[in-house]
């Protein structure tokens, strides 16, 4: 995703905002890495000294069913759902999925989207037009990146997250989250996911 200069600016003044509480959504497929994306942030705020409440939503993590996960952390967090409204990061892995989310989504929150639609021929373009009467929205064509660097698109939810954390939409630093994903990826995978979470910053 190549930001302007407005955009980056937008970006750089987000990180820097001091929250009590932050909520961030993660929506794709069921098979996409959905949960381990959530366990992963839940993990490095927890490391950080926040209070974290995690929620996996619709219950269906099994292969291609739609699926939101809610991770919530800061001074004290009372419930695990985001209120309607309150998102303050959407990271999806699928298109339609993030439209979906905007639901959660208010004019400041920042939708983090893959450029991908899973089994179908709907212009993600004009699904991305959708979403910004929302929200704000930044798009990146993640599995075109992380099959030209891995030869599949296995980690496509490894980069998002470090996408995410390189752009300053978590309040984490990169070697933090490394941390937490070295504790949560078995470790025959780790070298790969090193591979593309590094990618993500470069």
């Amino acid at each position: 995703m190549k930001q302007s200069t407005t955009k980056q600016k937008i970006l750089n003044k987000y990180c820097k905002m001091k929250k009590e509480n932050f909520n961030v959504l993660i929506a794709g497929y069921g098979g996409q890495g959905i949960l381990t994306i959530a366990d992963i942030i839940a993990h490095a705020a927890l490391k950080q000294g926040y209070d974290v409440k995690e929620s996996e939503m619709h219950g269906l993590a099994q292969r291609g069913g739609s699926l939101e996960c809610h991770v919530r952390f800061g001074r004290q967090i009372d419930s695990p759902i985001i209120p309607r409204g309150s998102a303050d990061v959407i990271i999806a892995l699928d298109a339609l999925e993030a439209l979906r989310a905007c639901y959660w989504a208010n004019k400041k929150t920042i939708i983090l989207v893959n450029e991908k639609i899973f089994n179908s021929s709907i212009d993600v373009q004009k699904i991305i037009s959708e979403m910004k009467k929302f929200a704000r929205v930044y798009s990146v064509d993640a599995d075109a990146i992380v099959e030209k660097e891995t030869g599949d698109i296995f980690s496509v939810n490894i980069f998002m997250l470090g996408y995410a954390v390189k752009h300053g939409l978590l309040p984490f630093s990169r070697e933090k989250v490394w941390s937490a994903i070295q504790e949560k990826i078995r470790k025959n995978l780790l070298e790969g996911n090193k591979k593309v979470f590094d990618r993500a910053f470069s």
